[in-house]
């Protein structure tokens, strides 16, 4: 089977899988934690940070086998055959390149939405309580649902379409970060005081530099659809930031810069599930439609609800993502991927996305409510009362982030 892998698709996906572990490690890293208090910004940069690393290390045990096995059990989960990666020999194929290195790539998608999920809790969850719940959120939530949409699951069996993540990264880590923060209530001290937005525009930065190798990339081959996907996804970032300084604009009189990377990751987060299946209008609409979402979800709907998710993952990535998703359903296009949306004459595919949107929303929220109450119930997962208001940093790890 050598020669049935192709070099430079190989290429391309090693390169893209280096740009996705970009975004997952420094990337959110510095966008999450230029925006925390900075008695807070290390602990902030190291729960992303131990999360991707727990994230890989279950994906090569036994993740990737559960998720991406040969058989499907019913739809549910893959039959596992590949433990540790054992009986995958680095000349087994998967489309045009080596198997080993899809497993990769996938790694990378695996570790970047449980470091997501880290910016809804921080400066106020135990970092060791925080670690056991991404043990058990990958295998349970994240893995099922990667096999459901991306692995022969029953939504993929469907015809759900999510090119580079919409459900199985930003609508999971979203929902998943609103129950979090739910459980864990508000901190003491609710106000965003940045540690240093320089850090998170650095952040963002290498979120968008990297968001081209995670869409990109998810062609799975160096040709004209991964070109397609990058040129969307750079256009929807684009338009989306453009719509967010605007409306920044119009309410307090000044763009606000914030309110610029905050609206390029939401077009990113929205043109995800979309980017292999749209054209360039539709990501310019993509794009402007998902600033107003995300911009009502964090100055509206939280206000109005009360909910503390601190850098606000759900309203970015969980309302993004599900926008993104229905988006997918009205705008495939037929000239870009064989699927066809609602504008192209098939209807019932907004259907399938809502089912996809709702299946993940429901397993994605219900198991994390049920891991985050055990967790509180025996070990806790909050700081005590001193630790919050004098700093994670100092009393969780006895050192200083105030110089960084």
């Amino acid at each position: 089977m050598v020669d049935l892998i192709s070099a430079g698709d190989t290429a391309w996906i090693l390169g893209a899988t280096i740009l996705v572990l970009l975004m997952s490690v420094p990337g959110i890293a510095f966008f999450y934690g230029g925006l925390t208090k900075k008695k807070n910004v290390l602990n902030s940069m190291f729960l992303a940070l131990i999360a991707f690393a727990i994230a890989s290390v279950i994906w090569v045990v036994y993740g990737y086998s559960f998720a991406f096995g040969d058989t499907s059990l019913h739809g549910l989960i893959a039959a596992p055959a590949n433990f540790l990666m054992m009986g995958i020999g680095i000349d087994d194929v998967t489309g045009t390149i080596p198997t080993i290195l899809f497993a990769a790539f996938q790694l990378t998608f695996a570790g970047l939405t449980a470091a997501l999920i880290s910016g809804s809790i921080v400066e106020r969850m135990k970092t060791s309580s925080w670690m056991i719940f991404i043990v058990a959120w990958v295998t349970l939530v994240y893995i099922p649902i990667a096999h459901w949409v991306w692995g022969g699951g029953w939504l993929m069996q469907m015809g759900a379409l999510d090119f580079a993540g919409g459900t199985v990264v930003h609508i999971n880590s979203g929902v998943t970060a609103l129950v979090l923060a739910l459980v864990l209530g508000k901190r003491k001290d609710t106000s965003l005081l940045p540690h240093n937005l320089g850090y998170s525009i650095l952040g963002a930065g290498f979120l968008w530099f990297g968001w081209m190798g995670f869409n990109g990339g998810s062609a799975l081959a160096a040709n004209g659809l991964a070109a397609s996907a990058i040129i969307v996804s750079n256009v929807a970032a684009a338009v989306a930031m453009i719509t967010w300084i605007l409306i920044d604009t119009y309410r307090i009189g000044k763009p606000t810069v914030l309110g610029a990377i905050t609206g390029a990751v939401a077009g990113l987060v929205a043109i995800t599930p979309a980017a292999g299946f749209v054209d360039v209008p539709a990501a310019i609409f993509i794009g402007f439609v998902t600033a107003f979402v995300s911009y009502f979800a964090i100055y509206v709907l939280k206000s109005k609800l009360g909910y503390d998710d601190a850098l606000d993952v759900f309203g970015v990535h969980g309302l993004s993502g599900a926008w993104g998703a229905i988006a997918t359903g009205i705008f495939a296009s037929p000239a870009i991927n064989e699927a066809a949306g609602l504008v192209f004459g098939n209807p019932s595919q907004v259907t399938v996305q809502i089912i996809s949107i709702i299946a993940t929303a429901a397993y994605a929220g219900l198991i994390t409510l049920i891991l985050a109450k055990a967790i509180d119930k025996t070990i806790g997962l909050r700081v005590d009362e001193r630790t919050e208001v004098d700093g994670l940093d100092s009393h969780l790890h006895e050192e200083s982030g105030y110089r960084l």
